[in-house]
């Protein structure tokens, strides 16, 4: 009878799976501060899918949409602490991860002017700048170029002069364009921008720089009725995560996850363009005006930007990246 037994237990024991051949799944929890019915929030559905799909159910990337995560200073510190893994950030997000104001030098007022001109600086300085992101203890998967900040006002905007006669509402969550803009001479006030709405009923404000599809979204559009044509900035994204988890993926799948990231990075460009086209045309339908700001008059905006940029360079934008993406823009521009 003991010799039945022990042939049941080594028997049955051949039967149990080895915990170290047994499938190990990794989980990655990435957070969103945008809808989930985006451009942004149906390609990183897709990306849920083919990750799940070209590592062979081995990572898993749940994604919370909308903002469940909490605003982005929170997602940040929850990135820090791995209770997340990975998250969306604009900006300001990833300029907070770097403490030399390297990311916002992307969005300095006038600088970088078009898509043509955000593409030649990113194909040139991506890898600098994502070394200086992952030096922070975080990786980078993947960025988007999210549109255009531009003015929306109650009255036409076409120079600086028609600026400094208005009331200018910014975000606290964007200090460098706040001393950008105060450096030229303009009237900010601090508005959250979920009560920009508010402050321009009431009188508080006269003007917003916000990208066309947020204000679109918030309903900005039907106070401030006017969008002056020229371009601020360029508003920017990123996907990261923090190294833990970037290394705790098995090295045989990481180029296949890269690889799906870096493509849906370039349908993210193309249907962000889309976006901000169908967004001003359907404000348009709606009475917004489109200030078309001319050649002489951007000249003005930019050269008001210039007399500012030496007391902003070291404090709000990172001096070396500044004049490497001048150098750029320069050489670009010239060749013309």
């Amino acid at each position: 009878m003991s010799r039945f037994l022990l042939f049941c237990f080594v028997f049955c024991g051949l039967l149990v799976p080895d915990p170290a051949h047994a499938q190990r799944r990794i989980t990655i929890k990435l957070a969103s501060l945008v809808p989930e019915n985006t451009p942004w929030g149906a390609a990183l559905n897709r990306m849920a899918a083919e990750w799940r799909t070209a590592s062979n159910g081995e990572v898993e990337l749940m994604v919370y949409h909308n903002g469940v995560a909490g605003a982005e200073g929170d997602v940040l510190r929850k990135l820090k602490g791995n209770q997340i893994q990975a998250a969306i950030l604009s900006s300001f997000g990833l300029n907070a991860i770097t403490p030399d104001h390297a990311i916002m030098t992307l969005s300095c007022p006038f600088l970088i002017r078009n898509n043509e001109e955000l593409d030649l600086v990113l194909n040139n300085l991506k890898p600098d700048l994502e070394a200086r992101i992952n030096r922070e203890g975080f990786f980078t998967l993947a960025w988007s170029k999210a549109g255009w900040v531009r003015f929306f006002s109650k009255q036409p905007i076409f120079t600086p002069t028609d600026l400094r006669r208005q009331k200018l509402g910014t975000s606290e969550q964007e200090p460098a364009l706040m001393d950008a803009f105060k450096a030229m001479g303009y009237q900010m006030v601090p508005v959250a921008m979920n009560q920009a709405l508010v402050y321009l009923n009431g009188g508080m404000i006269d003007v917003v720089y916000q990208s066309p599809i947020n204000v679109g979204g918030l309903q900005i559009f039907g106070v401030a009725k006017n969008m002056a044509s020229i371009n601020i900035a360029p508003f920017m994204g990123g996907i990261v995560m923090n190294q833990a988890a970037w290394r705790s993926i098995p090295e045989k799948h990481k180029p296949a996850l890269l690889r799906i990231a870096k493509r849906l990075e370039t349908e993210l460009d193309t249907s962000i363009q889309q976006l901000e086209t169908s967004a001003i045309s359907t404000m348009k339908n709606y009475g917004l005006k489109i200030n078309e700001v001319s050649p002489a008059q951007e000249q003005l905006w930019y050269d008001d930007m210039n007399r500012a940029i030496p007391s902003l360079l070291g404090n709000t934008f990172n001096r070396e990246l500044y004049e490497k993406i001048e150098a750029l823009l320069r050489a670009h521009r010239g060749g013309r």
